[in-house]
């Protein structure tokens, strides 16, 4: 479903209507790499109730995104339980607050907001696991697989002259 046609619907001041929908997710592009929903389509709750100032909307559906590990690049699994409300004003004025932007013309653009509350619900980090260990900064081996340390130190090609500066004083 990408919109839903609010005219299709009787609601009165106090009353709210909820209907399964099935949406259909797109692949996220996060931090530069790509997250895949799967499966691309899900059910999910739609509620709108009317109250005296305006209309309140929800959304809640459940998704699953695949993608690269921040910290090693490995597959990523990630389980997203997304709650989404918005609010449209009766008369909204020139105040953006009191209108969302997924409502035009008495249709609301389900998929756009759906896309949206999954980016929001995103965590800062999408980690294969809690404790991943990453790529060796040196090597670039996935810790994970194979725990090391390197015992050699070097030095950055761009701080020898002050190296050596430093041991001649």
């Amino acid at each position: 479903m990408k919109t839903f046609d609010l005219r299709s619907i009787k609601v009165r001041s106090g009353e709210e209507h909820r209907e399964e929908v099935e949406l259909e997710l797109t692949p996220l592009e996060y931090g530069g790499q790509r997250y895949l929903p799967v499966p691309d389509t899900v059910p999910a709750e739609l509620a709108v109730a009317r109250a005296s100032t305006g209309t309140v909307f929800g959304l809640r559906f459940a998704a699953q995104l695949h993608g690269p590990c921040y910290r090693c690049l490995a597959d990523a699994v990630l389980d997203l339980d997304v709650r989404a409300r918005e609010y449209q004003a009766t008369n909204p004025g020139e105040e953006e607050e009191l209108r969302t932007p997924y409502l035009e013309d008495s249709k609301l653009d389900v998929q756009g907001w759906a896309r949206d509350a999954v980016a929001l619900s995103l965590p800062e980090q999408i980690l294969c696991r809690p404790d991943c260990a990453g790529l060796c900064p040196v090597c670039g081996k996935d810790l994970n697989v194979e725990p090391h340390v390197h015992d050699e130190e070097t030095v950055d090609p761009r701080w020898e002259a002050l190296a050596k500066l430093r041991d001649e004083l």
